[in-house]
């Protein structure tokens, strides 16, 4: 395979493949894939894409509820670009052939958690499968697009403070990296939910783009900001690499949270109920499970006058293959690590603060979600900062230089093994829907004594071991309550909204105002 390409995306997801849509126009791109070509987050998206569609919606509507879920940290600016593109980006996406779900009316539009319309576009509930399957056609068939799959990239490539390529070694951890140049890297990684005991990703989530940016010298915004879905499937306790989602609209349809005594208990505190804010929902559930001392509550669909295996098959099923029949006895969920609000930081059009280095999706964070994503705004902000960080990247050339790897990493080991599943539940213990300063402290001196030997680890257990700490010394860094972070020592929001920023080598600082 050649050396040298015009164009690098890291992560095939809806974020990679819509950034590599657009610069193949113009030249070769590589994208390069941790695992088999769809096995991103992407994939196992259910519940769908928000989007304006309808009359009655407008995009000053979505504004204002994506700007309202955010509770006080979006950027008005990438909200305003979100809402504007998202129409025209997902009637590509249909011009392309995706298929969703119509009614008589046209397209089949639901309703989600904090949204004030429904909005919500469909495939039943695989939709970032159709859009993945839609995205990876087109681009399998494109003569400009190469797949290189299989291949873990292990370090960003530097020269005078420009990203110039990637390092990359199969992902089996067999051999001696390899280097590959560009004039433009794309991260587009996902998210890093893998660093959960609980968590709604798939295995290969372990917030890798976030440590190569943030090893190379890339500004880290926000990244205490980690959204916990609600309502996971709940099938006892073991080690098991994630659960189950079970998606928002299954309440946006009307489905009722249930405490062990079978009553709403929600009623009495929000005023919407099941369909509050992710964040509220997720800390009610776990203080009512703490409260009565259960491992999960119930979510009942018995009542809803829907076709529900027509509606949610794979729900269905997966419930059915557990013995739960949906349609006539409740489900026991709980909730789970889900989505990172905050990343490598970018400005509107994806760029980095390394030059030559954008980002976009789940690994990047230009401030569309602010400190709680509004349900179903993750695909298009995929889609829409994927297809912007593509346009910027067809405006460069070649850099010149050709650095070699520096770095080599040991292969995933017993001990590697042993460190993950010790991570994964410390940091749901000490670093999750609650947290304080003596967990925080803790868990930071934890993984820093981790860190320090890690270069004996594969990267994948380091790029975990950083993330963590970069979760951890955010979260110790924000002494208030905001969105996805609570702290129970600072239970209150302070009276001036600030932005977390991370440089490696430097302690956390604040911002009251986006880079």
């Amino acid at each position: 395979m050649r050396t040298q390409w015009p164009f690098i995306v890291v992560g095939s997801g809806i974020a990679g493949l819509s950034a590599a849509r657009v610069m193949a126009d113009v030249g070769p791109v590589l994208v390069v894939t941790k695992g088999p070509i769809r096995t991103s987050a992407t994939q196992w998206a259910q519940g769908g894409i928000a989007v304006v569609m309808h009359s009655d919606d407008q995009p000053l509507y979505h504004f204002t509820d994506t700007i309202k879920a955010g509770d006080g940290l979006c950027n008005p600016e990438a909200v305003q670009v979100l809402v504007q593109e998202g129409p025209q980006r997902v009637a590509e996406l249909i011009q392309l052939g995706a298929k969703f779900d119509r009614d008589t009316d046209g397209y089949s539009l639901t309703q989600e958690a904090a949204h004030s319309q429904r909005r919500i576009l469909h495939a039943g509930d695989s939709t970032g499968k159709e859009i993945e399957k839609t995205l990876g056609n087109a681009l399998l068939r494109h003569p400009n697009v190469t797949f290189l799959d299989h291949t873990t990239v292990t370090e960003l490539l530097m020269a005078d403070g420009e990203c110039v390529g990637i390092a990359v070694m199969p992902s089996n951890q067999v051999g001696e990296p390899r280097c590959i140049y560009a004039n433009a890297v794309v991260l587009a990684t996902g998210g890093c939910a893998q660093v959960y005991h609980r968590n709604t990703n798939p295995s290969v989530a372990t917030g890798d783009g976030i440590a190569l940016a943030y090893q190379a010298g890339a500004t880290i915004q926000d990244m205490e900001m980690i959204q916990f879905h609600p309502t996971t499937l709940y099938v006892g306790e073991s080690d098991s690499k994630s659960s189950f989602l079970i998606s928002e609209s299954v309440r946006g349809e009307g489905g009722y949270l249930l405490n062990q005594d079978g009553q709403r208990w929600l009623l009495g505190c929000h005023p919407d109920a099941e369909l509050a804010p992710r964040d509220w929902v997720a800390r009610a559930i776990f203080a009512e499970m703490m409260s009565s001392g259960s491992p999960f509550v119930w979510l009942d669909l018995s009542h809803i006058p829907l076709d529900l295996p027509t509606r949610f098959p794979t729900i269905f099923k997966r419930c059915l293959d557990n013995g739960l029949d949906m349609r006539r006895q409740p489900i026991p969920v709980t909730p789970a690590a889900h989505y990172v609000m905050g990343g490598v930081w970018t400005n509107l059009s994806a760029q980095t603060s390394i030059p030559r280095l954008l980002a976009a999706g789940e690994c990047a964070c230009v401030g569309v979600h602010g400190a709680n994503r509004l349900a179903s705004n993750s695909l298009l902000d995929g889609l829409v900062f994927g297809c912007r960080a593509g346009e910027v990247a067809k405006g460069w050339v070649s850099h010149g230089h050709r650095p070699a790897s520096n770095k080599r990493w040991g292969r995933q080991s017993s001990e590697s093994t042993s460190v993950r599943r010790q991570l994964r539940h410390m940091m749901w213990e000490k670093v999750g829907i609650q947290r304080d300063e003596v967990g925080l402290l803790d868990a930071i001196q934890t993984i820093e004594e981790w860190l320090m030997v890690a270069g004996g680890f594969d990267f994948e257990t380091f790029a975990m071991l950083q993330v963590s700490d970069l979760i951890a010394r955010s979260a110790l860094s924000r002494t208030e309550s905001r969105g996805g972070h609570y702290r129970i020592d600072y239970p209150h929001s302070n009276a001036v909204a600030a932005h977390t920023m991370l440089i490696a080598g430097k302690n956390p600082v604040f911002s009251t105002t986006p880079l």
